[in-house]
């Protein structure tokens, strides 16, 4: 099996690019107000989930349905540490054990836990927001792909998952906070995150962080990896009996979606100010999927457009007719899977570029033309 080397951007991809930051850092700051900002912050969010599944499910043919897994672990790494900020003895004094968060207090628990202890530093929770995930993910990977479970069967399996750990969350509330998540959280750092300032400026380092995960996603796209991994999707006996070992490939680019994952999860908590169990489960893992596809499964930047078209879609329709939003999403789904199957990508790759390079190409003979004329006239 041999590989040619590429360049790292073409042309278009580096527009691409330009294009999805003017979006991001000019466009979208410029036109929307603080409250609509905020919303578009926790768009973006969601976009770092779409991202690794475009590396695991458009590159490397994972599909796994249960993303939201380490969205919330993420989040719930960064929610802890914001949470014992915010439960100092001074704003708990009214607790029956001041000094703990207000659900452990309401559960009759009089000290903190334990495994609570290492989110009173910031260093040890953005460890863990990524760190937590990738353990997670790697110990599903290396008891599914070591074991050549794939396809159907590891989708369903990561939605067991899924349930599995939005049932313990909320089965343990004493410890979790359970069905309420962790909410009223306040302050990083003494800095309040609740502010419409606050807001706005973890809107733009949500935006650079994303395209931190752009560039290691492409990156990882355009490298040797990124090929043997489409080669895996599409003949995964062939890339194994040209002896590389395809289990280990597909739990390093599992984990590598799970860490961005996890880091979109910190950002949601941040944005948000809470997270819950309702952002774990088999639905918005599903959700988080349909971003993928919509925005275009074998796109990063696809991917990005489609997290973001979807949830203002689900907001905008949510607000005027809240019943009808899942038949809607249903009816997406299906219209991305029956009419342009790569997402709004593919639209404009194979219907609106072709058009674009021809008038870009009539352009360049006329201009020839044009430039002969102009010398006879002279002349």
């Amino acid at each position: 099996m041999t590989f040619t080397k590429t360049p790292l951007f073409t042309r278009y991809e580096a527009v691409g690019f330009a294009v999805l930051a003017v979006v991001i850092f000019l466009l979208l700051p410029s036109i929307l107000d603080n409250f609509r900002l905020n919303l578009f912050g926790k768009y973006l969010t969601y976009a770092f989930v779409a991202v690794g599944l475009v590396l695991c499910w458009g590159a490397g043919g994972i599909l796994s349905l249960g993303q939201g897994v380490f969205f919330g672990l993420g989040g719930y790494c960064m929610a802890m540490f914001l949470k014992l900020e915010a439960s100092t003895p001074e704003n708990t004094a009214i607790q029956s054990t001041p000094g703990i968060p207000d659900f452990m207090d309401w559960n009759q628990l009089t000290e903190l836990p334990m495994w609570w202890t290492p989110f009173y530093s910031l260093t040890l929770s953005l460890i863990a927001v990524v760190l937590v995930p990738v353990v997670f993910a790697f110990i599903i990977g290396v008891a599914m792909f070591r074991r050549r479970v794939g396809g159907v069967y590891f989708a369903i399996i990561t939605q067991a998952f899924a349930a599995i750990l939005t049932i313990l969350i909320i089965g343990q509330q004493g410890y979790t906070g359970g069905v309420n998540g962790i909410t009223d959280l306040r302050t990083l750092k003494g800095w309040d995150i609740r502010t419409d300032e606050a807001k706005e400026i973890l809107y733009y380092v949500n935006g650079v962080l994303l395209f931190v995960v752009l560039f290691i996603a492409h990156f990882v796209r355009k490298s040797k990896l990124g090929r043997i991994l489409i080669a895996m999707r599409d003949q995964e006996d062939r890339v194994r009996f040209s002896g590389y070992d395809v289990a280990s490939f597909k739990i390093f680019i599992f984990c590598l979606g799970a860490a961005f994952a996890g880091i979109g999860g910190a950002m949601f908590t941040l944005q948000v100010g809470f997270m819950s169990p309702t952002l774990v489960g088999i639905v918005p893992s599903i959700e988080m999927v349909i971003f993928c596809a919509v925005g275009g499964r074998l796109s990063i930047i696809g991917a990005v457009y489609g997290a973001l078209l979807v949830n203002w879609a689900k907001t905008t329709f949510s607000e005027s007719f809240p019943e009808l939003w899942l038949f809607g999403l249903g009816g997406l789904f299906i219209a991305v899977v029956m009419l342009f199957p790569n997402g709004l990508a593919g639209v404009w790759s194979e219907k609106i570029m072709p058009q674009l390079n021809k008038l870009w190409a009539k352009k360049a003979q006329a201009a020839p033309d044009l430039t002969a004329t102009k010398k006879e006239g002279a002349a």
